[in-house]
């Protein structure tokens, strides 16, 4: 089970994302618990079986117990949060102030550094839409000292898991 594995159920139409899946897990611009963990939980958030069983094989030889665990719940806490805080901005000014209420306890204690388990969540956030948690993570992100090139590192990855789920749906669907 692999990256290699999805690549080759891709059909023609979707050369591109084998390219892409191929160039993106080389890539330089995060560490490897970045790039995994990244990997991993956009993976969850596309919601597609074996898109997730594959990533999570791989990412198994690549992450820590802790990074595994925090990468899915990234996944996990934003599949919750993105639906809220968009919630609060269709439904306007009158529900800005009203507390969430929710917890959220793993985003502070997450078990990895926090640069990591806030780029998952950015990353995730950017496959479920939710524009003010994406803007949010990136701020935290970004203070915490990574660089603007790796934040999109990190959407480039979330963009082509969420294109290669779609082509696996297809073809299962076919």
């Amino acid at each position: 089970m692999s990256i290699d594995n999805l690549k080759g159920s891709l059909p023609e139409y979707a050369k591109d994302l084998k390219l892409n899946l191929g160039t993106l897990a080389r890539g330089t611009e995060l560490n490897e618990q970045q790039l995994w963990g990244t990997f991993l939980a956009t993976a969850a958030a596309t919601r597609n079986e074996a898109v997730f069983s594959e990533i999570a094989d791989e990412a198994k030889g690549h992450l820590s117990d802790e990074a595994f665990e925090a990468a899915l719940g990234a996944a996990t806490i934003m599949a919750m949060n993105n639906v809220a805080y968009r919630a609060k901005e269709f439904l306007g000014g009158d529900y800005a102030q009203v507390k969430m209420g929710l917890r959220m306890n793993i985003i502070a204690n997450s078990g990895v550094d926090r640069a990591d388990f806030e780029l998952w969540s950015l990353a995730v956030s950017t496959i479920n839409g939710c524009e003010a948690c994406t803007s949010a993570h990136d701020n935290t992100v970004r203070g915490e000292g990574l660089t603007k090139e790796q934040v999109f590192e990190a959407v480039k990855i979330a963009a082509t898991m969420q294109g290669v789920a779609q082509a696996v749906a297809i073809e299962a669907a076919r």
